[in-house]
């Protein structure tokens, strides 16, 4: 199936047929109440309806797409860009200058400008601060206190971007800001994605103002690092050098509002999304001991008593795959959204120019018609053997074409390493006030883990 513009004579041979609607809206909200209340059963229910459904999101219509075949379509079509509900919500913290949410030539610049740190030759240079913070996760939780398991995997991925791509130490004293600003943010971004209801989130109500708090503080913070770094007249070869270096389509140095947006978008969605699945894995180790249990043997087998290191990743090859199955079942960007920018059609329908789409990864990573025994948790599915068995785009954790994550490798290394460590360390047990439930937002975690670790 392809995503193809319009020909009219081809559609006067066979006319483009309208998506169905699909059921459960109600006045005024129309889905968007569905999307609020339980939006992961919704979303995984849709493919019943059809390839392509029409929802309501408040006064807007917005296409769901939920097949393997049509999102990855839409992924690679240059007849949509980034954006509809999802990124307009997101344009407060992102801001419009940023590779997060830019499109067209500017987009292409700035993947040029930061492409280089993430290269896979540039990959292994990172490897020692990944495994200092592993280590230092083993050597803080020794103390057998109960883990507020959202504050250290948050604190772990912030402190790993940031002295990978930003180095320095000044990230040290606000690690904790981030991470709790992030907390708000993501939280009320969802409310503004599914209920759309502008003006309401203007009115002074205890919600809103400590969203727009989270909102003000983190922009303080990334003026601060910015200022920082200038300030120090020091310029590692970093991902922020580079930035403050680079110029645009003329010749010349790039604006201050974009600096500032580059460096929200490699500092949040990356710490953001990295400490989801950190806190992803831990729930998942601690409800599949037996995991852990493999992994440690892996570790003990490659690496033997001496630490982990960055070499011995592509050895880890089972402790990697229970990553992959475990950002399969757990997909922290676990929603996005596109926007048709002309009159296209998609798996027979048609899509009108400015029509919004929507898509999860979660539904089409646990659709049973893509996946045997599509709830369950197997890393082996990922051996080289059956790994071919899944459809293509049913696994596409950091998405494809130009808009695919550039620090994938980055990421999957820095999860890796943080497995091999603390696994081979500790196993997990849940501690009172526990809660496993799925905390729904822009991105996907445990709602509220707190666990015990007991050394092996």
């Amino acid at each position: 199936m392809t995503v193809e513009s319009v020909d009219p004579a081809a559609s006067e041979a066979a006319p483009l047929r309208e998506p169905p609607v699909a059921g459960g809206g109600v006045p005024l909200l129309g889905h968007g109440w569905k999307l609020a209340r339980d939006p992961l059963a919704f979303m995984t229910r849709l493919r019943d309806h059809g390839d392509v459904v029409r929802l309501r999101l408040g006064p807007k219509t917005v296409y769901a797409v939920t097949t393997p075949a049509l999102t990855g379509a839409v992924a690679l079509s240059p007849d949509y860009i980034i954006a509809g509900p999802l990124w307009e919500s997101l344009e407060d913290l992102l801001g419009k200058e940023g590779v997060a949410t830019a499109n067209g030539p500017l987009h292409r610049r700035q993947r040029r400008t930061i492409q280089p740190a993430f290269r896979l030759d540039a990959i292994p240079a990172y490897g020692p601060i990944m495994v200092e913070e592993a280590y230092a996760l083993v050597e803080r939780w020794r103390s057998g206190e109960v883990l507020d398991v959202t504050v250290e995997s948050f604190r772990a991925a912030v402190r790993v971007t940031a002295r990978c791509l930003m180095r320095g130490s000044y990230m040290d004293a606000r690690a904790d800001r981030i991470c709790a600003d992030l907390a708000t943010l993501f939280s009320g971004m969802y409310q503004r994605m599914v209920v759309p209801l502008g003006p309401l989130y203007k009115v002074p109500l205890p919600a809103n103002r400590e969203f727009n708090r989270a909102l003000a503080d983190l922009h303080v913070l990334v003026d601060e690092i910015v200022a920082d770094r200038r300030a120090s007249g020091q310029k590692p070869n970093d991902l922020l050098t580079a930035l403050l270096e680079a110029k645009d389509e003329k010749g010349e140095p790039i604006g201050e509002q974009e600096i500032h947006d580059q460096v929200i978008a490699i500092l949040t969605p990356g710490a953001e999304t990295v400490g989801a699945t950190v806190m992803s894995l831990l729930l998942v180790l601690t409800e599949h001991p037996e995991l852990g249990e493999k992994i440690r043997d892996e570790v003990k087998t490659v690496v033997g008593d001496r630490p982990v290191a960055f070499e011995d990743l592509r050895k880890l090859t089972y402790t990697a795959n229970v990553v992959v199955e475990t950002l399969r079942l757990y997909p922290a960007v676990w929603v996005l959204t596109r926007r048709a920018v002309t009159d296209t059609e998609l798996g027979g329908y048609r899509i009108p120019r400015g029509a919004d789409l929507i898509y999860s990864p979660y539904a089409i990573q646990r659709d049973r018609r893509s996946y045997a025994r599509h709830e369950e948790f197997d890393p082996d599915r990922w051996l080289p053997e059956r790994a071919g068995d899944v459809p293509r785009y049913a696994m596409s954790p950091f998405s494809v074409g130009n808009r695919k994550c550039p620090s994938d490798h980055f990421s999957m290394a820095e999860l890796t390493l943080i497995t091999a460590v603390v696994a081979s360390a500790y196993r997990f047990e849940h501690a009172s006030g526990s809660d496993t439930r799925p905390r729904i937002g822009i991105t996907l975690r445990p709602r509220g883990l707190r666990l015990r670790a007991v050394p092996r």
